[in-house]
């Protein structure tokens, strides 16, 4: 079973134009639509037989409408689920992740760039003091974000801080635990127990044509590097995601299934990890 941990969807209406926003953003090639029909479509082509939706709320407001929307798709669909959003400035937050809990989400997604808030901000630690209680699942986006160039609000050194706080929880860095803070992450969160997600981690970056990047600016892990991260921390602490619709299922996946490991190691990574972490 291959799941995808770390996928992204927008509303029909306006997927089209967030995906050309974001794209410009970033300067990358969006490989779906942003639909969830788009996403259907690129797991039947890959093998993918489920995948995880993470929404990420902007502003607090959005909290709650994001919620009930991600309910009825739960509710609707058995190869697609969706997570909870929370925001740092959500005032109930405790009532909010109770009733998370209740509507049966296996976790919440909080992304500290697009929020505004640092990783080991007391706003954030309260949050996952409670998601810990109830046996949440937190995702978090880690290090640096294509989008926002410099601003380091997630950084390996604020996840083990993270980390040192709450203790052992269900803790999911994604992006191999800090986008391009990779070296960080192998000497700063070696001795600590969480997860990471492989999404927009592997190979290069596909960059917009009318974009400019520097070739070495493209490279992201590569097999060797990708192998230190498995000796450190243990095939069974990594989750397979894509990032979709930011990187080629089929490519993530042929990116694992080639690496020098065994068998068994590469269906822990590719769905077994994540069958288990999510009941």
């Amino acid at each position: 079973m291959i799941i995808d941990f770390h996928t992204h969807i927008f509303p029909d209406k306006i997927a089209g134009e967030v995906i050309d926003k974001l794209s410009k953003i970033s300067r990358t090639v969006a490989f779906s639509d942003g639909t969830i029909g788009g996403l259907q479509k690129s797991m039947e082509t890959s093998g993918v037989d489920l995948s995880i939706i993470l929404p990420v709320a902007t502003n607090s407001t959005q909290v709650q409408k994001i919620n009930n929307s991600a309910a009825r798709l739960n509710e609707k669909f058995s190869a697609v689920k969706s997570f909870a959003a929370i925001h740092p400035d959500f005032e109930n937050f405790k009532t909010e992740l109770s009733a998370i809990k209740n509507l049966g989400f296996k976790g919440i997604k909080i992304h500290p760039v697009y929020q505004n808030c640092k990783l080991d901000d007391k706003k954030f630690l309260r949050i996952f003091y409670r998601a810990a209680e109830l046996d949440l699942i937190v995702v978090t986006h880690a290090g640096l974000d294509i989008g926002f160039p410099g601003v380091v609000n997630c950084s390996p050194k604020m996840a083990r801080n993270v980390l040192t706080e709450i203790g052992e929880f269900k803790f999911v860095l994604a992006h191999m635990g800090g986008w391009k803070n990779w070296d960080e992450v192998l000497t700063q969160l070696g001795d600590k127990k969480f997860f990471l997600d492989t999404s927009f981690s592997t190979g290069k970056i596909i960059p917009r044509t009318d974009s400019t990047w520097q070739i070495s600016e493209l490279n992201l892990l590569d097999s060797e590097k990708f192998l230190q991260f498995i000796k450190i921390f243990g095939a069974e602490k990594i989750l397979f995601g894509t990032d979709s619709p930011w990187t080629s299922a089929t490519e993530s996946i042929n990116f694992i299934k080639q690496l020098k490991i065994s068998d068994a190691e590469k269906n822990k990574i590719l769905g077994d990890n994540a069958e288990i972490l999510l009941q």
